[in-house]
């Protein structure tokens, strides 16, 4: 008796115990190429007046990724899962498929675009090789990618990738301290909504880049590694909460960061080197080399987890075998890898490459958060650990502000406003 009463005492400590989790890897996944070319362009062009939409986004991202952490304690499967056993009639279960599988496809394409150029410009910064084409650098970085998924040494290769955009985040940080910038300035910013003329698109990239729809499937996944019992669910709160939160921090600092080098100073942003200046008062003249190390580590990292999270969704949702070494499950990755490295190719400008990547994961947000919500809603999957009306008003907040801000976009592309 006395030794179940410790093993359960043990068993306390260990849950208040905080230990990053799943939540990291949602982290690490969204702090990519995407987020520090999209949060310096909006530094630079608006300077702290788009912060909001970062607070914005952190929220929406706990919102979701709480979610998708539920749904995979409870019911031990990810989201591609439980909407093929939510739509059981073949219509609304083909439809439902259609809609997913195009709405990842061509988001993780276009968020593998941006991958392999990010860390393609890192590269070509890093070896000084103005002469060489970035095409090829693409070509080099997509073969990388794909040996690291085909040998299965990732992750050890990831660590050393997170350990470098860490080490990246903590030097944005650090210089978004040391230029002292003005706090009353950055609180409005952060807490008062305004859209300078010309900002819809940044603003929904800079959404894009943090509320990245494929992490709803990774996260489901992800977390029945680690829990397995409801009882769990408040330390996965906690992970994620934790976790995006300081990401959040992460894309703040790059804005700082980048208003106090380009924010009035009529310069634009159009290479690596350019977006190393923000970092010369903490590097000097190591800034560009520090940025474009990032920005490789950034890109090759997502660029293995952005295809690896197609297939994940694909296969779940068609009721395939989710093995890494099944033929369907590595056709999948592979194609969506492919796609990035043929964009990447054609010749593609990488800052524009990398921010319509999280403008159109921006624009096709809402199409998964309602799926989700449907399925958090759903007695079938989710038992008495359905979502309670305080999340169910949070997600349709997130969904129509989400919405709102695609629509306007789509129309300001079109001419329209």
């Amino acid at each position: 008796m006395f030794e179940l009463m410790d093993e359960r005492t043990l068993n306390v400590r260990k849950r208040r115990t905080f230990r990053f989790g799943p939540g990291s890897l949602v982290t690490a996944a969204f702090i990519g190429p995407g987020t520090i070319t999209t949060c310096s362009l909006a530094g630079a062009g608006f300077g702290y007046a788009l912060l909001w939409g970062l607070v914005f986004s952190i929220i929406a991202t706990i919102v979701l990724q709480e979610m998708s952490a539920r749904l995979g304690i409870i019911t031990r499967s990810g989201l591609g899962e439980a909407l093929r056993k939510q739509f059981s009639t073949p219509l609304p279960r083909i439809v439902t498929t259609i809609l997913v599988i195009s709405a990842i496809g061509i988001g993780n394409a276009a968020f593998e675009t941006g991958n392999v150029l990010g860390a393609s410009l890192g590269l070509q910064t890093i070896f000084a090789s103005g002469d060489i084409p970035i095409r090829l650098w693409a070509i080099v970085t997509g073969i990388l990618a794909f040996l690291l998924m085909i040998i299965g040494s990732y992750k050890l290769i990831e660590k050393v990738l997170i350990s470098l955009v860490i080490l990246m985040s903590l030097t944005f940080l650090t210089t978004a301290i040391i230029i002292s910038p003005h706090l009353p300035e950055i609180l409005g910013g952060m807490f008062i909504p305004s859209m300078p003329k010309g900002s819809i698109l940044t603003l929904v990239g800079l959404i894009g880049t943090t509320v990245v729809p494929y992490n709803l499937f990774l996260h489901a996944s992800a977390v029945h590694e680690r829990w397995t019992d409801p009882e769990d669910l408040p330390e996965a709160r906690l992970d994620i909460s934790v976790s995006v939160i300081l990401g959040g921090f992460i894309s703040m600092a790059i804005v700082v960061t980048s208003a106090a080098a380009f924010f009035g100073t009529g310069n634009s942003i159009v290479n690596a080197s350019d977006l190393g200046i923000q970092l010369e008062p903490l590097l000097g003249g190591w800034a560009k080399y520090c940025i474009s190390l990032g920005l490789f580590a950034a890109g090759v990292s997502s660029a293995i987890t952005a295809p690896l999270a197609a297939a994940y969704a694909t296969t779940g949702i068609l009721g395939w075998q989710r093995d890494l070494k099944s033929m369907r499950f590595r056709i999948i990755w592979i194609f969506i890898l492919l796609t990035g490295m043929v964009f990447s190719a054609v010749g593609f400008s990488p800052i524009n490459a990398i921010v319509f990547a999280q403008m159109a994961n921006g624009i096709l947000l809402p199409v998964i958060a309602i799926y989700l919500l449907w399925v958090m809603n759903s007695k079938k999957i989710m038992g008495t650990s359905v979502n309670t009306v305080l999340s169910n008003i949070f997600g349709v907040i997130v969904v129509l502000i989400a919405s709102g801000l695609g629509l306007r976009s789509l129309l300001h592309v079109f001419g329209i406003i």
